[in-house]
């Protein structure tokens, strides 16, 4: 009955909401089909380097020009020219440690595949429950993110993420670099406080050492898995983590407080580790020398969030990627999952409001995350050769007051900007067009 009543409330809803869906669809685009020419736009590569006044080609998906207009040589009748003067051209960002396609609605269970049961899942893959119908995904690219690292939650070894590009019919298509990195939650030494039993200062985790001894416990039998005895069973979560060892995968620790990141770090290395990645790192400031004398890079998740601490600076997080490009440590930045991923281009406009010079801002979530995510060789900057990933704003795409994404390509493809904001946008626009006359006329 329960199954009937589900069945009936979705065919009903799909009838009564089928006009709006129909207006508002999303459809993946057509592989590019000619050469583009953009002319006259301010362009940002991505690496740290600006053209004012630019020139950028691109043709079966890849970038074939990129230079000043004023001394490049270009026969525009070979090209479809899209003259942009006066906007900006920025690569796609990349939104790191989200659950985009893996979370709908996160009150309603069955709209969540981010997470399963147990502690360790090393075997699990986020890449096949990606959701290329979501509805946050359009809400994205309107804001320039065009890729995204779909990472999974929960216990201690969570599974594998997977790097997308965010116009695909499937995940087949969607999928980039599939099992980029496994992700592990490491303990906190010290928990924060819990206010709502009136406690004011941290406390000592009492369950760190063990959980720490369960990590070194299942690094030890996957080392030792590597070397398999005659006759030994396959084990698919042992299976999974060989990748770490020998470099193809990165392990990306979840951690934030100073002391817990040089731990887990240290146990990561002890058993030869080969990539590890530091995400959150809350306190990354305080062990800079530690993190470059290790080669760590950091994707700073908390832009605007509260510090950690009472007694820190109400605005560290905001001067925290200034802290750390001035101490010479590689950093990326996300924004701590959920809804807030699509404001990733104005997490990073507060960091650059605070000291970030702007270009190392774009590099933080375009060439330098491509580069910790291990796509930078195709990906994450304007460069001939790579991958036409990038777009056009009218304004600052760092500042939602200058933030306006015109056009927008993914390896080529001109991809549909407009969704349900939009539609909704213009449909109401259009109706208070002319002023409204709240007195009712008598006939």
């Amino acid at each position: 009955m329960k199954i009937f009543q589900a069945l009936l409330f979705i065919v009903l809803t799909s009838l009564s909401t089928g006009t709006a869906l129909a207006q508002t669809q999303v459809i993946p685009a057509k592989a590019q089909s000619a050469p583009v020419l953009l002319k006259g736009a301010k362009a940002h590569l991505g690496n740290g380097t600006v053209i004012d006044n630019a020139v950028i080609a691109f043709d079966q998906g890849k970038i074939t020009l990129v230079g000043p207009a004023a001394s490049t040589s270009v026969d525009e009748s070979k090209y479809d020219v899209y003259d942009v003067s006066g906007k900006q051209i920025y690569p796609g960002f990349i939104i790191a440690n989200t659950q985009l396609g893996l979370v709908e609605t996160s009150s309603l269970d069955d709209t969540r595949d981010a997470a399963e049961t147990g502690e360790n899942n090393a075997n699990v893959r986020s890449i096949v429950a990606y959701n290329t119908d979501s509805e946050l995904i359009p809400t994205m690219r309107f804001n320039g993110i065009l890729m995204a690292q779909a990472t999974p939650q929960g216990g201690l070894i969570s599974g594998n993420s997977a790097i997308v590009q965010l116009d695909a019919w499937n995940w087949e298509d969607a999928a980039y670099k599939v099992d980029d990195a496994m992700h592990m939650s490491w303990p906190d030494k010290m928990l924060r406080p819990r206010w709502w039993m009136g406690e004011s200062g941290t406390r000592a985790n009492p369950d760190y050492e063990a959980t720490v001894q369960q990590v070194r416990d299942l690094f030890t039998a996957a080392i030792s898995y590597q070397t398999p005895a005659e006759g030994q069973p396959t084990n698919l979560r042992l299976e999974a983590m060989k990748g770490l060892f020998d470099g193809s995968k990165a392990l990306h620790i979840h951690v934030s407080n100073a002391k817990s990141i040089i731990e887990s770090v240290t146990v990561a290395k002890s058993f030869g580790v080969k990539r590890v990645v530091v995400v959150g790192g809350e306190q990354a400031h305080l062990i800079t020398s530690f993190l470059k004398d290790n080669n760590v890079p950091v994707i700073l998740t908390g832009i605007h969030e509260l510090p950690a601490q009472d007694h820190e600076d109400t605005v560290l997080p905001f001067k925290l990627p200034k802290m750390l490009y001035d101490a010479g440590v590689t950093f990326g930045i996300s924004n701590g999952g959920g809804y807030a991923d699509r404001n990733l281009g104005f997490a990073t406009g507060t960091a650059v409001a605070h000291g970030l010079p702007y270009d190392q801002g774009i590099h933080a979530i375009t060439g330098g995350m491509a580069k910790i995510l291990g796509i930078d060789q195709t990906v994450g900057t304007l460069e001939q050769g790579k991958d036409a990933t990038l777009f056009v704003s009218s304004g600052d795409a760092l500042d939602m007051r200058g933030n306006n994404v015109e056009l927008a390509f993914i390896m080529g493809k001109s991809i549909q900007i407009n969704a349900r904001q939009q539609f909704l946008y213009k449909k109401y626009a259009d109706k208070y067009e002319q002023p409204v006359n709240l007195v009712k006329e008598k006939n």
